[in-house]
């Protein structure tokens, strides 16, 4: 993996140290569920986990947040050189512009994502997982079925990049 741009480099590290730091709490977290030690304060080794899990979670969706950014701008670039002139109906109410805009971007982001469907399934997957430490960490309380429902989603996009590599997300 090789990341030219600044951004997603960084993020990717400090995505991959945070997700190192929730292992090790993860495995503190297991020595004490299997016995080895009782002495293991079970709570907030649970929050530190959660934390970091957060953290990782939250750098990726950065990184794929800025690939989209880049993704929409390539897509309105290329179709500005397809589209020479702009028409423009005159008789627009300022409702009308602010709903156009919203559909413009919505077609935008759309188009964008359906150009690169690994950038799609990696930022779904984030979404999905990031609600559960969301829930953890008492930042946006959920119920359980939504929280299982991101998880299954999670699965089912994690599934898919590994029947088919090649929707899984590469860095370039």
């Amino acid at each position: 993996m090789h990341a030219t741009d600044l951004v997603p480099r960084l993020c990717l590290t400090l995505a991959n140290l945070n997700r190192v730091l929730y292992f090790i709490c993860d495995t503190i977290l297991w020595v004490r569920s299997v016995g080895l030690t009782s002495s293991i304060d079970k709570e907030k080794w649970r929050m530190w986990a959660a934390r970091h899990y957060y953290y990782s979670l939250l750098l990726s969706l950065v990184r794929d947040l800025y690939e989209i950014s880049l993704q929409m701008e390539q897509v309105a670039h290329d179709r500005a050189k397809q589209e020479k002139s702009p028409s423009q109906d005159p008789g627009c109410s300022v409702a009308d512009e602010e709903t156009e805009w919203l559909q413009s971007f919505l077609l935008l982001l759309f188009r964008s994502l359906r150009k690169r469907p690994p950038l799609f399934l990696d930022t779904v997957k984030n979404l999905c997982d990031i609600l559960n430490p969301l829930h953890q960490l008492g930042i946006y309380k959920s119920n359980p079925g939504v929280i299982g429902l991101g998880g299954l989603l999670s699965s089912i996009a994690g599934i898919i990049t590994v029947a088919y590599p090649r929707l899984k997300l590469k860095t370039h």
